[in-house]
């Protein structure tokens, strides 16, 4: 058993710290994990062509429980491969290949967003699509550095001017308390304005679906956005208000983007391969509404 395995086990009041999930809930996920690994690799092994008799080769250093809590650790922390596998007692290529074997898999049992989890059944799709028109749901987005492409013009494409840095933005949508995310746009280019990502994914919505975002989002008829101060004159005491009262309301989503940036792969600077960004935000979205209590498992 690792150290790090064992002090969560004798210190469980440090769970949320370790990985961002309370106890109890990560104990939930492993088993999940653990039951949908089983089922794969059943999968694997029925199609199989045996060279080697079922148990031989080389045995496995880490249990499935250390496996996943070790992913769970990288999302959180984001530290290196390296570092990762000296605490776990692995090399550093075992370290980054359990990763990567793992991380999919959590992604498959934690649905993004509300609108992730329901797409597979068309009916229940559309229902709440529906239902969601009762709601004036909260959009907004964030920018997260990335490492320089190589290519010049993916360094161009990816350059924020804003953020001075190249950067994936993201946009997230949310239930008006914040109590769900009902949509997520992952690893788009950093200077892709904050409308044109918005239009980007509004197809996923019932056409008379409102919103409520900030000035990026102006120009929009579907977005309630707050009133710029007119050029060369003030705002009023009533317009000055209801921009107050709007600011109250967006913050929810402000809340819900910062939950998702506790796990540091989420924040800091994306050192990944560029092509599994999309994957991992959606997997950290996915355990952000599992750390809510808004994602029941199993799904």
């Amino acid at each position: 058993m690792s150290s790090v395995l064992d002090y969560i086990q004798n210190n469980p009041q440090e769970t949320q710290r370790l990985v961002g999930l309370k106890h109890e809930q990560l104990e939930e996920l492993i088993s999940e994990a653990i039951a949908l690994h089983t089922q794969k690799q059943q999968d694997i092994e029925a199609k199989k062509v045996r060279i080697i008799n079922k148990g031989g080769g080389r045995k496995v250093k880490l249990s499935t429980e250390e496996q996943i809590l070790l992913t769970l650790i990288y999302l959180r922390h984001l530290t290196t491969f390296q570092l990762l596998g000296i605490q776990f007692g692995v090399s550093e290529s075992t370290a980054n290949d359990t990763f990567n074997y793992w991380f999919p898999v959590l992604q498959k049992l934690l649905p993004s967003s509300l609108l992730e989890q329901v797409k597979k059944n068309a009916s229940e799709y559309e229902v709440v699509q529906e239902i969601l028109t009762d709601y004036e749901l909260i959009v907004d987005s964030s920018e997260q550095p990335r490492e320089r492409p190589g290519d010049y013009k993916e360094q161009k494409k990816y350059y924020s001017g804003k953020k001075k840095d190249h950067t994936f933005k993201n946009q997230i949508t949310v239930l008006p308390d914040g109590k769900d995310i009902v949509d997520v746009i992952a690893g788009e280019p950093g200077p892709k304005s904050d409308i044109n990502l918005f239009r980007s994914g509004q197809n996923g919505f019932h056409p008379n679906q409102k919103f409520k975002g900030d000035k990026g989002y102006e120009g929009e008829g579907a977005i309630n956005t707050p009133t710029k101060k007119p050029k060369k004159g003030e705002l009023t005491l009533l317009q000055k208000e209801k921009n107050k009262e709007q600011a109250s309301e967006r913050i929810f989503v402000e809340h819900l983007i910062r939950v998702i940036k506790i796990f540091r792969v989420a924040s800091e600077r994306f050192r990944l391969n560029a092509s599994k960004y999309e994957q991992i935000i959606m997997t950290i979205c996915g355990l952000v509404r599992f750390r809510l209590g808004t994602l029941v498992l199993p799904i």
